[in-house]
């Protein structure tokens, strides 16, 4: 069963035996401003900058994707800026959904091959050693039919420049985003340019690993480790405790950008709340928010995790949905935690889709 993209364009099914070459193998490019390599620079028709691989490995540096960010922008033509370059502040920037192309056009109809090549680094850069290929792999599978990960789409808000702070620019730091989109995935990449956000605003991610409809254990879907960890939270509670964090009513509407509306209060939220947990409880919440993490970066998963510090651990609550059980089998497919400055509700039916916006709280 296809599902048709909000642009027109459409996504299929996941493929569970994608095979994708490791990426650990193959030589980063387009790694520009490295202040410690200043020979054998080589430049590609498509305006990026290759180093040696010699030269990499005796900078001892690694790039941050926000360095290659940069280096994408100053390789981009005019008529590319065209299609992909907007404002900081475009309101399309903020956007986020399940399924969607930021722009019309595929990265692989705009850029050349040095550039796919560079945005893939960038995508990579944006996860952990542990998870980047798995999460890679995702994308390609959930994007097969309109190209894989060269089907999806791009836009740059701003205009990246030298990274206060980046080891491999030391220059002024100026404000912009990356923003990444296609079929079960958003991905940002800020610079920290936009203030007070986690992974530089909302995000999604999901996995149709084999088929739309999934089977109850979810077989080689990318992110179902996660709801098994959450799951075990629920085991943990005695009965009192289970009733309050196990609802019958229906989860919430998937609705775009609106899907990850934070409440700003712990007035509403729905579930049981942190107070109401044992220790030993509450450190299997920890567990879960670390395998939620556990695919990003560290500087976007411990930014994430202070924001939600902020806003007070105890303000969280839990919960977990008995619709939309697959196979009825009491191993709970769609849950959440929620507090006044966050949102990780993961909808793990008919497939995963999970819906990510983290804040600092807000001043009263």
């Amino acid at each position: 069963m296809k599902q048709p993209r909000q642009n027109g364009s459409v996504a299929s099914p996941a493929c569970p035996d994608y095979a994708l070459p490791t990426r650990r193998n193959v030589i980063k490019t387009a790694i520009g401003g490295m202040a410690a390599v200043t020979a054998a620079s080589l430049w590609t028709p498509g305006g990026v900058q290759r180093v040696m691989a010699s030269e990499v490995a005796a900078s001892g540096i690694k790039p941050a994707a926000e360095t290659l960010v940069a280096q994408l922008f100053k390789s981009l033509t005019d008529s590319q800026k065209k299609l992909i370059a907007f404002p900081f502040d475009h309101p399309l920037r903020s956007k986020v959904d399940n399924n969607w192309m930021i722009v019309d056009k595929a990265i692989s109809a705009i850029l050349t091959p040095d550039q796919l090549a560079l945005v893939k680094e960038i995508f990579i850069d944006m996860h952990s050693e542990e998870y980047a290929d798995r999460v890679l792999k995702q994308v390609e599978s959930d994007n097969e039919e309109v190209g894989g990960f060269k089907g999806c789409s791009i836009a740059l808000f701003g205009e990246p420049g030298d990274m206060a702070g980046d080891p491999l620019n030391a220059g002024k730091k100026s404000k912009f985003e990356f923003v990444f989109a296609g079929r079960h995935v958003t991905r940002r990449c800020d610079g920290n340019s936009v203030d007070g956000a986690a992974f530089g605003g909302p995000i999604f991610y999901g996995h149709a690993a084999g088929a739309f409809r999934e089977k109850p254990d979810h077989p080689g879907n990318a992110y179902w480790f996660q709801a098994l960890r959450a799951n075990e939270v629920f085991k943990a509670l005695d009965g009192k405790q289970r009733k309050v964090a196990l609802l019958d009513t229906d989860p919430r509407a998937e609705q775009g950008t609106k899907t990850v509306a934070l409440r700003q209060s712990t007035k509403e939220l729905p579930g049981i709340g942190m107070g109401d947990l044992s220790a030993d409880q509450k450190d299997l919440v920890k567990k879960v928010m670390a395998d939620l993490l556990a695919p990003f970066r560290k500087p976007d998963a411990d930014e994430a995790m202070n924001l939600i510090e902020h806003g007070g651990i105890e303000n969280l609550h839990m919960a977990f949905y008995s619709k939309m059980d697959i196979g009825n089998d009491g191993v709970w497919d769609v849950w959440q935690i929620e507090g006044p400055n966050m949102i990780w509700y993961f909808r793990g039916a008919p497939h995963v889709h999970t819906w990510v916006h983290v804040r600092e709280p807000v001043k009263a």
